[in-house]
């Protein structure tokens, strides 16, 4: 069972009276994991969570990526989200499942994007080029649980005006994710606009005193604009999970 929607949908056959609750205790009892020795595939976190198991590919062998997706295929996980996906693991899950690979982002989906049923849009807004890889793993990751995104690229303080120019798109939005390196202060201005939610993701962009993002990470936790979450340098997925979360709410 993937999802709650699913579940709800098996309880309105029960009092429907068409399914027997036996038939629906049988399909509630199915395992809840499958074992694969090095890995654990957690087959009813879409039921709990209302968003099914997602992979993280870093640190997993292409050979370990593609038996969870065999396990979570095999459990009828109809959309798999596989992030940190090298060519290597691509090329091995292709062989077998139809794969969706974006290069930029290293994102791959197996089986289809769900169809957009989130309450309003998601804006990936990046101050600049290079923080596009990690928007785009935000960006993708909001598509395949069911989103509208509309991407606004490289649109930094250095260059105020090029944010001003997509206030439409800022004051329409749901959900707001502002990613930048350098200073970070990208989340604070469009904080300070915005009348949503903000997710600010600080990326390693920048030059040495960046160190790694940390700059932009301790400016965003103490930006002055209301309304500002923060998640980990560079997690996209974070970002992306938790503005899908914030768009399905009533």
């Amino acid at each position: 069972m993937e999802n709650k929607k699913e579940l709800t949908r098996l309880l309105e056959e029960v009092a429907a009276g068409n399914k027997s609750v036996e038939e629906a205790v049988l399909q509630l009892r199915e395992i809840p994991f499958e074992d694969l020795g090095y890995a654990k595939t957690d087959l009813h976190r879409g039921m709990r969570q209302g968003m099914a198991e997602v992979i993280y590919g870093a640190g997993k062998t292409p050979e370990q990526i593609l038996g969870i997706v065999r396990s979570l295929s095999s459990h009828g996980q109809k959309t798999i989200l596989i992030t940190r996906m090298n060519r290597e693991a691509r090329d091995l899950v292709a062989d077998s499942f139809p794969l969706e690979y974006e290069p930029l982002s290293r994102t791959g989906i197996v089986g289809r994007k769900a169809a957009p049923d989130g309450k309003g849009t998601i804006v990936v807004a990046t101050g600049g080029t290079s923080d596009i890889p990690i928007a785009e793993e935000a960006a993708i990751t909001a598509e395949a649980f069911g989103n509208k995104v509309v991407r606004i690229y490289d649109v930094g303080v250095a260059g105020i005006h090029r944010l001003l120019a997509h206030q439409r798109e800022l004051l329409s939005a749901r959900v707001i994710i502002a990613i930048a390196g350098m200073e970070g202060a990208l989340a604070s201005v469009i904080g300070g606009m915005a009348d949503c939610p903000v997710i600010a993701v600080p990326t390693s962009v920048g030059y040495g005193a960046s160190f790694g993002g940390l700059s932009a990470l301790l400016s965003m936790l103490n930006s002055c604009a209301s309304g500002v979450s923060v998640v980990n340098i560079d997690n996209g997925f974070g970002a992306g999970y938790l503005a899908s979360m914030i768009n399905h709410l009533d």
